[in-house]
């Protein structure tokens, strides 16, 4: 597929972090870009570079008709919209797990099925979904963020073998570490979850390991991951995954080369007292 057969584009989750670079970014190259998010107000600022904001709600199914009837059709969804919540599966509420599975997973899901028909009757279009290396490889008190972003995985392969021979591409961008607030709320959240718990100590040693890393200047720039997912959307063969952010590649082989309880290990190993010393020091 030519990407100059591409125009209209919906960005999720544009309000902050990857999904307002990569809606800034793919604007700035001359595609149509709509931004999407609950706080329209925090995508204003990118209407300099030609994005239009749009009010979307991924959980609520009124919210992404109302949406996708002001963008009309769209040839491209990058659905970067979700949120980080760790903390141990004994001690995260079934309630806030199914907020998590709902934002991740199934609003992902169901703005996929509001967008296919359409894509289908064209004979072309493209979905990239923002899934995670945490999808590949779990995290210590990783939770239900883990279950979500694997199951994001799950998603897009099945989507890609159906759609395929209607002429619609599905890729899926693993990120690494970026720069973002992410962390520091993912952080907030395990501490909240673990306080008064038998977890606590392991899991607000990990919650301090989270803030510390997040402040230092190895992780990848928003804007570096959104040259990634603009190459994903203009490719004229995506590659089915791709692979960007700190520690995406290591972690995903690491992962399937190391024995289940080596890599257990590991992951306990990072919110270690000596960890956390290690990290002062940088």
């Amino acid at each position: 597929m030519r990407k100059s057969t591409f125009k209209t584009i919906l960005v999720t989750g544009a309000s902050s972090g990857m999904g307002y670079e990569v809606a800034k970014l793919l604007a700035t190259k001359g595609y149509k870009v709509y931004g999407a998010a609950r706080r329209v107000a925090l995508i204003e600022p990118l209407k300099e570079f030609g994005v239009t904001p749009v009010a979307l709600d991924v959980c609520n199914a009124d919210s992404i008709a109302s949406c996708l009837a002001a963008v009309g059709d769209i040839d491209v969804l990058v659905n970067c919209a979700g949120y980080g919540s760790l903390g141990a599966i004994e001690n995260v509420s079934l309630e806030e797990a199914r907020r998590q599975m709902e934002v991740n997973v199934f609003g992902l899901a169901q703005l996929c099925k509001a967008v296919i028909p359409g894509m289908r009757e064209r004979g072309y279009g493209r979905i990239v979904n923002i899934g995670s290396v945490v999808g590949r490889a779990c995290l210590y008190f990783g939770g239900w963020y883990n279950v979500s972003k694997y199951a994001v995985e799950a998603l897009s392969d099945c989507l890609r073998m159906e759609l395929k021979p209607f002429g619609i591409d599905v890729v899926l961008v693993e990120p690494g570490a970026v720069k973002t607030d992410w962390g520091f709320i993912a952080a907030d959240h395990l501490t909240d979850s673990s306080v008064g718990t038998p977890y606590e100590e392991a899991a607000l040693r990990e919650a301090a390991v989270f803030r510390k890393a997040f402040s230092l200047n190895y992780m990848t720039k928003p804007s570096r991951l959104a040259k990634c997912i603009v190459r994903a959307v203009e490719a004229r063969r995506p590659r089915t995954r791709y692979h960007k952010g700190f520690g995406s590649r290591a972690m995903i082989f690491w992962h399937s080369v190391l024995p289940d309880r080596m890599w257990d290990a590991i992951m306990s190993m990072l919110s270690s007292p000596r960890m956390q010393r290690l990290l002062d020091k940088l």
